[in-house]
């Protein structure tokens, strides 16, 4: 019998569904309350993930939920970045 792995889930701040990990962006607020993305979803800090969607991240751009997620103020270049980001993904499919 082959144990199948267990995928990692987290839930989009945005749409509030649940999806594998690796179909998310995750965004960090550290220690010194920095925001950024991290591409790798291993930094230390504070997570709150997105859907690699452009009409998700516009919505979360919106609305200010990553400012209430990590208790800090998201500067418009992480939206940017996300966009890019989500650009990039789309190109390579």
């Amino acid at each position: 019998m082959i144990k199948k792995r267990k995928i990692p889930t987290r839930r989009c701040v945005v749409t509030n569904e649940m999806k594998p990990k690796k179909e998310l962006i995750r965004i960090v607020r550290n220690k010194e309350g920095e925001v950024f993305v991290d591409p790798t979803g291993k930094k230390n800090g504070r997570g709150a993930y997105l859907s690699k969607d452009i009409a998700v991240i516009d919505q979360a751009e919106k609305t200010n939920v990553l400012n209430k997620h990590l208790n800090a103020t998201v500067d418009a270049a992480i939206f940017t970045e996300l966009r890019e980001l989500v650009a990039g993904a789309n190109d390579e499919k």
